[in-house]
């Protein structure tokens, strides 16, 4: 009896230290809604996460193999770029818009400036498939992965299963995406009551409640919602917004609201990128605005800043920059699959 006790203690330990190694468990920040994403549909575990941050690296998705996700999402800039207006594909192709910012995920109910996409697995489609960034198609790439070194392996691991398909492609690299959580900022911190504002942005922080909350809303400093925000028609890209998706006029010039968080580190700024500085936007939003019956509602109230408010709102924004985020290692290249150590 005592001997089959030991037996059942043994196979306890071996089912638990297999679930511990191997399930990633998501966790929700205190007083945060509740997540969009339905991880019932695509059960998170630290294999698939691992295998969907290579694909993330990975310039076998773009049709010449130059191009990955991370060329126009780099870590250390809030997964988005700084050194062009406009993302850049393969062949130094341009873009029509400026590579939205990547963090908090799984609260999103549709995704790009548009919204496009609906479904976070199905996200990576558009960028591989657009032609003017990886301009590949999903079957390819798939063909392309099977006929590697590396990637039959990982897939087996993920989902016991070395033959490559699209599904699981796309699930891998969205199980990726939504860990990319940014809960940790000063602002952050003091929610937590762990720390307090200077002064000057806790003022910043009284001017951002009542100038900017209603559509910037926290915690995830969005509501996720598709705004007009008085930007002027770029009359060479005469992107139309929400409207190329509904294909309904009152949609005209309506972009989806941008996460404020890491917003230190993620210009340019606007779904263009025509503004580099913070200093600018708040100068659209002071003084201007190109006004109508289709301007946002939230927006009609005129903003009033003197140049020090500028300033304090501008310093309760940094508050919002998550340097845990930024250098994180586990959303960085993962130098270790990808050049694995010999073996001696």
């Amino acid at each position: 009896m005592k001997k089959v006790f030991v037996l059942i203690l043994i196979a306890s330990f071996i089912i638990l230290s297999f679930k511990s190694s191997n399930d990633y468990q998501f966790v929700v920040p205190v007083k945060w809604p509740k997540p969009f994403y339905d991880f019932s549909k695509n059960n998170l575990s630290n294999k698939k996460i691992e295998l969907g941050r290579a694909l993330f690296y990975e310039p076998l998705l773009s049709r010449n193999n130059t191009i990955s996700c991370s060329s126009c999402h780099s870590q250390f800039t809030a997964f988005t770029h700084i050194d062009h207006s406009l993302s850049h594909g393969i062949d130094d192709r341009i873009g029509k818009r400026n590579s939205p910012a990547l963090m908090n995920l799984a609260w999103h109910n549709s995704l790009m400036w548009d919204g496009a996409i609906n479904h976070l697995d199905m996200q990576a489609l558009a960028p591989i498939s657009n032609p003017d960034e990886m301009d590949e198609k999903i079957e390819h790439v798939v063909m392309k992965l099977q006929a590697s070194k590396m990637y039959p392996s990982l897939f087996l691991n993920a989902f016991n299963d070395s033959i490559i398909t699209g599904e699981h492609l796309l699930k891998s690299i969205s199980q990726f995406l939504v860990t990319l959580v940014s809960s940790n900022s000063k602002y952050d911190s003091v929610m937590r009551q762990e720390s307090d504002f200077t002064i000057q942005e806790k003022n910043g922080y009284k001017l951002f409640k009542t100038n900017c909350a209603e559509c910037h809303t926290e915690p995830l400093f969005t509501n996720l919602k598709f705004e007009i925000n008085g930007l002027p028609i770029d009359t060479i890209l005469n992107d139309k917004g929400r409207m190329n998706v509904t294909h309904i006029p009152k949609d005209s010039l309506k972009f989806k609201v941008p996460t404020l968080r890491n917003i230190q580190f993620s210009y340019p700024y606007m779904h263009d990128g025509r503004f580099k500085k913070l200093s600018e936007v708040l100068t659209h939003y002071t003084e201007g605005f190109q006004g109508g019956v289709t301007l946002s509602p939230k927006l009609q109230k005129k903003i009033i800043l003197s140049s020090n408010e500028r300033v304090d709102l501008i310093a309760f924004l940094f508050t919002l920059t998550d340097r845990s985020f930024l250098f994180n290692k586990d959303y960085s290249y993962p130098k270790n699959i990808f050049f694995p150590k010999k073996k001696e």
